[in-house]
């Protein structure tokens, strides 16, 4: 008969023992994040899944409170479509990424875009669900929100920020993956926001379905809460220029669009981009 004093033992070393593993489990993704400057932590993660071939999910992990977000724009600034790193080394960013998919005339987000009083496109998109704002009108309000746009108070919410974009919803709030199974894949470049207000510049070259794509981001445990979708195919794109790292990204693949191959970054109209604080 086991005695009641092995019983507690062991209970404790069992309660133990979970409790490692519930530390290790929590922290390993955190343990990948580098950080390369005030504000800014990057991580790359392996992207296979079923099988897939090697290549990584890069991530940069914004503190909005620490950095500046800013939102460029060709029409508003009355220049040419550039590549995103073009527009790092022209306007001295240290990160910057799609601001979303654009119109045929290669200046106009798809959805709704307001930069301060310039509106590049006032028009909704009813089946864009996922709003980034940021450079807030108001004091006491967040620096940086990512929006559900069937969420209560969404509009009033976006009513207190400068800044605002409309896109694609990937994930809606605790990680609730919006997408169903599909055949059709490509890179992709995404934004999403993390349980603790940060922002995350997320790119991945490897080819997937938005559904695969979804878990595989939630499956890495960073804390992600929201995401929405910014371009796929050789258009994805994510530069970063900081002193302790420098990397350009392109996307390549996209189903019924273009085949694998692209190398380089497409001139494209808007970004979404990060400035240090002095």
């Amino acid at each position: 008969m086991t005695s009641p004093k092995l019983i507690i033992a062991l209970s404790v070393l069992l309660s133990l023992a979970a409790i490692v593993v519930c530390v290790c489990a929590g922290v390993s993704a955190n343990d990948k994040f580098t950080v390369i400057s005030n504000g800014l932590e990057y991580a790359a993660f392996e992207s296979g899944l079923n099988g897939a071939r090697e290549g990584k999910i890069h991530i940069l992990r914004i503190d909005p409170r620490q950095v500046s977000l800013g939102l460029l724009l060709a029409s508003e600034q009355k220049v040419d479509n550039r590549s995103v790193s073009d527009w790092c080394q022209d306007y001295r960013m240290a990160a910057a990424i799609n601001a979303g998919m654009y119109l045929k005339d290669h200046k106009t987000n798809v959805g709704y875009l307001r930069n301060g009083t310039y509106v590049q496109n006032k028009r909704w998109n009813r089946k864009y669900m996922s709003v980034l704002a940021f450079n807030p009108k108001v004091t006491g309000v967040a620096p940086a929100v990512l929006v559900d746009l069937d969420a209560p108070n969404a509009m009033s919410v976006l009513d207190n920020y400068n800044s605002v974009v409309q896109n694609l919803r990937l994930l809606r709030a605790n990680e609730v993956n919006v997408w169903g199974r599909s055949e059709k894949k490509w890179s992709e470049s995404a934004i999403g926001m993390d349980r603790e207000g940060r922002i995350l510049f997320i790119f991945c070259r490897h080819p997937y379905t938005m559904w695969e794509f979804n878990e595989k981001i939630k499956s890495l445990r960073i804390g992600v809460s929201n995401m929405m979708h910014l371009e796929g195919g050789p258009i994805a794109s994510l530069s970063i220029r900081t002193k302790n790292l420098k990397l350009d990204l392109a996307g390549s693949y996209e189903t019924g669009y273009a085949e694998e191959g692209n190398q380089s970054q497409w001139p494209i109209p808007n970004v979404i981009g990060v400035y240090e604080k002095q």
